[in-house]
């Protein structure tokens, strides 16, 4: 018997009633089918390239817009902390300013000029530094309309007239806000 089995054999003769040309024919599409698979799993491993890509495309965006609003988060709170380290000690200095204040009041009424003089270019240097650094004064005088969000109203005495109620009458603290918010609100003297 010879080494190929009888299947074998079989399958290399052609079958009764089929030429050699059918035989060709049915070998291609074999070929042509087993191609068609290669080419669908080709395909398919390449929609699934192209998900995962898009998939990883959306994870990177994201990532990258949670950094930048972090990086965005950060510096703000930075420049908050900034300010409101600036806040406590300009809020330390301002009892500074009121003795300042205080002793240009009674200094004028000496004779001394030249003192007068020396603690009022202090006190004018100081301000002046408290201002670059963005300390401004609150500007409340006698007879503006008392705001309870911008004052702070110590007392209420009897309106010395009608127009006078509800309006500030006199000022006992001046006000200051750093930037756009109060560190201390004016105290003042209301009419009711």
């Amino acid at each position: 018997m010879s080494n190929k089995s009888k299947v074998e054999e079989m399958e290399d003769e052609p079958k009764k009633g089929q030429t050699e040309e059918s035989t060709e024919l049915n070998d291609k599409n074999i070929e042509t089918e087993t191609t068609e698979e290669i080419e669908e799993d080709e395909v398919s491993e390449e929609e699934k390239l192209r998900e995962d890509l898009a998939k990883e495309k959306e994870k990177f965006l994201r990532l990258f817009a949670e950094f930048e609003n972090y990086k965005r988060r950060t510096s703000k709170e930075r420049m908050d902390l900034f300010k409101t380290a600036g806040q406590e000690v300009m809020v330390a200095l301002l009892p500074i300013l009121d003795d300042f204040e205080r002793a240009l009041k009674e200094l004028s009424k000496s004779e001394d000029r030249e003192m007068f003089k020396g603690v009022e270019l202090i006190s004018n240097k100081f301000k002046e530094t408290l201002k670059n650094k963005g300390l401004e004064q609150v500007e409340v005088k006698a007879g503006d309309t008392f705001d309870a969000e911008v004052h702070d109203a110590i007392t209420q005495i009897p309106a010395p007239d009608k127009k006078m109620k509800g309006k500030i009458i006199d000022v006992v603290e001046k006000g200051f806000k750093l930037g756009d918010r109060i560190i201390r609100h004016p105290k003042v003297v209301v009419g009711n």
